[in-house]
């Protein structure tokens, strides 16, 4: 009897071990990768491992591999490299910029049969003037920001400025810089614009105001010696060097946000990607504003767009695209903007309650979304990597008086023609 009960036993533990190993597996989990940089203040890498846990809490059987690349071009260095290397990601952060070199090694896919025409249809125009060519979208805007006016509301004050009317032209800015740069700038300077990693885009905000973007829409001409080029970067020169509201020479990109908030500088031009970064630090009431025109407003769009590679499984490919659906929600768009200062790039975020109340308390936060009606593409070329360093390279060379504008710009066409003519139709 004892032998039949556990013969019994043990048949029905066969059985459980059976239906164990059937019906309650485990799914498979499929991982993908993403590579993202951060080129602003704050804590944005861990908000984007916050995001990624709320993922996957979401998709359990989906594993994100979030890897925080550093800048922009150490990232980009990096998702080449593991692309040339046999092992793309699936997705990346990457410049929006990058598109013309991310073609031309062919390693991302088309982004226009994946989505449908409303989701795309709900990008600013002005955003995806850089993630596609003619009819086809080639990547999704994720964090994006313009050029903005940031100004201590405090230091106007103190000098009689009204602290709720900041400089609209290039006459004012002067005007105003004079009035804030104490003691030759020893103590505080009127206006810092960075001129070192991004002084291209700078100088496109310039340029824009004068007259016209510095490059063509199909990425094969630039426009560096135009004379409404020479222009814009002699009153970037005189800024400091006739007008002393600003220190000569070379600027640093990260600098500056700090000495905006240490007061070493009353007004400042950066990326409203580091409002987030100056709301909770700064000890003084700041204000922030369009930046100011000459001819006209104008502001290049900048920063990073999502894109997907190619060479990976179709499982990986779909857990990819379910990721990018995630980041891009209008809640989750919101939310992003919030945190960390990017405009919000979906027009239905600016819908959701919580950035409805955000920006009734900080109305601030509305000021570069507002501005997206004077913004153009940032500088995107063929070889933009080449094309960029040359430009950099003249602009530096000019504001540390190693070349003059005429010298440095025309050099800078030349160079930049050189590049861009196999590309010549």
């Amino acid at each position: 009897m004892k032998g039949k009960f556990l013969a019994l036993i043990s048949v029905l533990l066969m059985i459980l071990s059976a239906c164990s190993s059937s019906g309650g597996a485990k799914e498979e989990t499929t991982e993908i990768d993403f590579y993202f940089p951060v080129a602003v203040g704050g804590d944005v890498a861990n908000m984007v491992d916050d995001l990624v846990a709320d993922f996957e809490e979401e998709n359990p059987d989906i594993k994100v591999n979030a890897m925080y690349g550093g800048s922009y071009a150490e990232t980009m260095t990096q998702v080449m490299a593991a692309v040339q290397g046999g092992n793309p990601p699936e997705l990346a952060v990457l410049f929006s910029i990058d598109l013309f070199a991310l073609l031309e090694n062919d390693v991302i896919e088309e982004m226009t049969p994946l989505f449908d025409e409303a989701y795309l249809n709900d990008f600013y125009d002005a955003f995806m003037a850089n993630s596609q060519i003619g009819d086809k979208v080639w990547s999704i805007p994720f964090q994006r920001s313009t050029i903005v006016l940031y100004y201590n509301k405090d230091a106007f004050a103190e000098v009689g400025l009204d602290p709720d009317a900041p400089p609209e032209t290039w006459e004012e800015l002067v005007d105003y810089g004079k009035k804030l740069t104490v003691d030759d700038g020893q103590d505080q300077w009127g206006l810092e614009i960075p001129s070192t990693g991004y002084q291209y885009w700078m100088f496109q905000a310039l340029a824009l105001q004068t007259e016209d973007n510095i490059m063509s829409e199909d990425g094969k001409e630039t426009y560096f010696d135009a004379p409404y080029a020479k222009k814009s970067m002699e009153y970037w020169l005189d800024l400091s060097r006739k007008h002393n509201i600003m220190p000569e020479g070379t600027i640093e990109w990260a600098t500056v946000p700090s000495d905006f908030l240490s007061e070493r500088t009353a007004m400042m031009f950066h990326t409203t990607g580091n409002l987030t970064n100056v709301k909770d630090n700064a000890d003084f009431d700041f204000g922030v504003s369009f930046l100011p025109a000459n001819n006209q407003y104008g502001s290049p769009t900048g920063g990073g767009n999502i894109y997907l590679f190619k060479g990976v499984p179709e499982e990986n490919k779909e857990a990819a695209i379910k990721f990018m659906e995630f980041l891009t929600e209008p809640e989750r768009v919101a939310q992003w903007s919030i945190d960390t200062g990017y405009v919000a790039t979906r027009e239905s975020a600016y819908e959701t309650e919580k950035l409805k109340k955000y920006v009734e308390e900080f109305p601030e936060a509305l000021v570069a979304r507002e501005q997206l009606e004077y913004a153009h593409s940032e500088l995107a070329t063929y070889q933009n990597g080449e094309v960029q360093k040359i430009f950099n390279d003249a602009i530096q060379s000019i504001l540390t008086g190693k070349a003059t504008v005429d010298e440095g710009l025309e050099k800078a066409q030349k160079e930049a023609e050189e590049v861009l003519e196999p590309f010549q139709d």
